[in-house]
C-alpha cells in the first residue's frame, strides 16, 4: 500500500440528452484507504461508477486504472485488468449453490466459461470457492442454495462473486441497503477486514457506517464533487452539511 492513485477520474461528463448527471468529475483515488463516496438521490454517484467499470461511455473525460487509461474498454477488460464492483441490485444465481456461485465466478476469471466442465479440472476455480467461502464466513452456508440466504449473507455471496475475480480495486454499491442492524454489523465488519487486503471504493447511504468504516471520503452533489477528506473534516463541512448532512447539530 503505496498511498499512490490506484484510479484517477479526470474531468468525466455523463450527458442523457439535455441532462447532465455528471458534470466533471475529478477525483483520485488512493491505494491504502478506504474511500467512501456519498451524496443527495440523483448526486451520480452510480453513473459514475457505470462509466468508471465501462457500463457507460463518458461524454467527455478519462479514467485511469493503475496509471493505464481504460476509459472506454469493454466491461470484460476492465474487470481482468483488476477492478470489480458489485450492483444495488443484488445479482447471484438464486439455483445455485453458495460455492457454486463462487465456482463459476472464479471460473470467469480464466477467460472463458466452461458451464460442463467439471469442477475437478478447475483446481484454482475450486481453491478460490473454498477460500472465499471460509474468509466471507459462508462456509457452513456453501452447500445451500442462495434462493435460501438471508439478505445479508446474500450481500456477502455477492462481494464474493466480485472477489473471486481476484481485482486490486473492489467498488461496493450500497452493500448495506436494506438490511437490519445485526446484518449491517456482520457486513460493515467483513468490508472492514477486506479492506485489510484489498482497495475498496463504496458508495453507501448510511451516514454512520461510511463515517465508521472509510479513511476518506468524497462528497458529490449535482454530478460534482461537492467537497473530500476524512470523515471528521466532512462532518465540519459547511457545505456538505447543507447539501446533504443537514444543518442541524445531530446530522
Amino acid at each position: 500500500m503505496s498511498g499512490q492513485p490506484i484510479l484517477e477520474i479526470d474531468g468525466i461528463e455523463k450527458h442523457f440528452g439535455g441532462l447532465a448527471a455528471l458534470g466533471g468529475v475529478y477525483a483520485n483515488v488512493e491505494s491504502g484507504k478506504l474511500t467512501a463516496i456519498i451524496g443527495p438521490n440523483g448526486a451520480g454517484k452510480t453513473t459514475l461508477f457505470n462509466v468508471i467499470t465501462g457500463l457507460l461511455p463518458p461524454s467527455a473525460g478519462r479514467v485511469r486504472f493503475l496509471g493505464e487509461d481504460i476509459t472506454d474498454r469493454p466491461v470484460h477488460e476492465i474487470s481482468r485488468r483488476g477492478l470489480a464492483r458489485t450492483l444495488q441490485i443484488k445479482s447471484v444465481f438464486n439455483g445455485m449453490t453458495v460455492r457454486e456461485n463462487l465456482w463459476i465466478a472464479a471460473q470467469s476469471r480464466d477467460g472463458v466459461f466452461k458451464p460442463f466442465q467439471r469442477a475437478s479440472q478447475s483446481k484454482r476455480a475450486n481453491r478460490v470457492a473454498d477460500d472465499l467461502c471460509e474468509e466471507l464466513g459462508l462456509g457452513p452456508l456453501a452447500d445451500q442454495q442462495a434462493a435460501n440466504l438471508s439478505y445479508g449473507d446474500i450481500a456477502l455471496l455477492e462481494i464474493g462473486l466480485a472477489l473471486a475475480t481476484e481485482p486490486k480495486l473492489l467498488l461496493l454499491d450500497e452493500p448495506i441497503c436494506g438490511m437490519g442492524p445485526a446484518e449491517t454489523e456482520q457486513t460493515v465488519a467483513k468490508i472492514r477486514e477486506l479492506s485489510q487486503r484489498i482497495d475498496i471504493v463504496i458508495i453507501e447511504h448510511d451516514i454512520e457506517v461510511v463515517f465508521d468504516v472509510s479513511d476518506e471520503i468524497i462528497v458529490m452533489n449535482l454530478g460534482k464533487v461537492l467537497a473530500r477528506g476524512t470523515p471528521d473534516e466532512i462532518k465540519s463541512d459547511a457545505d456538505v452539511r447543507t447539501a446533504y448532512l443537514g444543518d442541524d447539530d445531530d446530522a
